[in-house]
């Protein structure tokens, strides 16, 4: 009896998958970042009027394997592609990330990425350099520099540095932006 209640279950579970699979969301290209930020289009009950003001902050803490971009970074680029996709013009959205902790060698030049990681490159610099080119505002915090040994120097061209991602985040929330968590 045992087995043929798996046996049904196994059937009822192979057969529902092709229904599960049609009822998945395509995740496209948007249309500010092509190459990152995927979104899915989403029937929202939660409209978003076109004159909204979009005023946010990204933390990110945690790094990225070898060959990889760090996953907030491309975070930033999907919350832009899905709301200039839902009809916000992109000039109405203003994200700052801030970087600290594992995540502080993802916003260095190549020179001193390879101090870091002499095999790989930093995989994660093409896509700064679009967020910076769309407008976002990129803050490496300071004591997580200081900790690495990280210099204004060695820096992306067009990161800025902070006293600490702490200052960052109590700045930045007094002047209106809300914390993504």
């Amino acid at each position: 009896m045992r087995t043929l209640t798996m046996a049904m279950l196994t059937a009822a579970i192979l057969s529902a998958a092709p229904a599960m699979a049609q009822d998945t969301p395509t995740f496209t290209a948007g249309p500010v970042f092509t190459d990152y930020g995927k979104v899915a289009r989403v029937d929202s009950d939660l409209p978003i009027p076109a004159d909204e003001q979009l005023k946010v902050i990204f933390n990110a803490k945690d790094g990225a394997g070898p060959g990889e971009t760090v996953r907030t970074f491309d975070s930033v680029a999907r919350f832009i592609n899905m709301n200039v996709a839902a009809g916000v013009p992109e000039k109405n959205i203003h994200a700052v990330l801030v970087v600290h902790g594992k995540a502080t060698w993802n916003l260095t030049n190549a020179a001193a990425y390879a101090r870091h990681d002499p095999a790989h490159p930093n995989a994660s610099a093409p896509l700064v350099e679009q967020l910076l080119a769309h407008g976002v505002t990129i803050y490496l915090c300071g004591q997580s520099a200081a900790a690495n040994g990280i210099a204004k120097s060695d820096l992306l061209p067009g990161v800025k540095l902070s006293l600490s991602a702490m200052n960052a985040f109590a700045q930045l929330q007094q002047q209106g932006y809300v914390l993504i968590p």
